[in-house]
């Protein structure tokens, strides 16, 4: 009997450990895993930064003015355009 509850305390024991050593993993801080699929006017847009690569997708993330953050496909071309036109214009 001593020993079952011995193992039962221990498998315990091992749950809690293994649930608060998940919960302070260090991963990505945001990930896209769907792309926003129509041009957004360059104009609302007011910077934007490229998502982590432990992301299963890599993507660019628009910041609108109004603070809303939009996934978008890093290889369209009106993407290309929007990042060019704020790289330059950040300065």
């Amino acid at each position: 009997m001593k020993t079952a509850n011995i193992l039962l305390l221990c498998m315990l024991g091992a749950t809690l450990l293994s649930t608060v050593l998940c919960q302070h993993s260090v991963g990505p801080d945001e990930c896209c895993f769907k792309f926003f699929r129509f041009p957004v006017d360059q104009n609302r847009i007011s910077s934007y930064f490229m998502t982590d690569s432990r992301c299963s997708l890599t993507a660019v993330v628009l910041i609108g003015k109004r603070g809303r953050n939009i996934c978008v496909d890093p290889s369209q071309p009106w993407v290309k355009n929007i990042t060019d036109y704020l790289d330059r214009n950040s300065f």
